[in-house]
């Protein structure tokens, strides 16, 4: 299941969480955010247990973005134990996500 995160419960659901959190920072005019929208949801759905998938629309939320100074989207962010532990940025395959969060779960 994909989880919506936002200024208000990011630091609840995601800083605070038992496990590891994969971030999509995004906004719905971003091509390259869009085209990510579906590997997104395949990987939530692959990693249901182990890794909590989310995402954060950058547009309605700027706390946070700017707290992790998030300069382009699509950004991707993986947190373990309320740290940053990856941060890749732009368009990429869901099996190049896999290979970056795997070390992690």
């Amino acid at each position: 299941m994909e989880h919506t995160f936002t200024d208000a419960n990011f630091e609840t659901d995601v800083l605070k969480s038992d496990t590891p959190v994969f971030v999509d920072f995004w906004a719905p005019w971003c091509g390259t955010c869009r085209m990510m929208g579906p590997i997104i949801e395949e990987l939530a759905g692959d990693l249901e247990g182990k890794v909590k998938v989310g995402k954060m629309n950058v547009d309605e939320n700027a706390a946070t973005p700017g707290k992790y100074a998030v300069m382009s989207i699509p950004t991707f962010m993986l947190f373990k134990g309320g740290e940053s532990v990856e941060r890749f940025v732009g368009g990429m395959t869901k099996e190049e996500l896999m290979k970056k969060i795997a070390p992690h779960i």
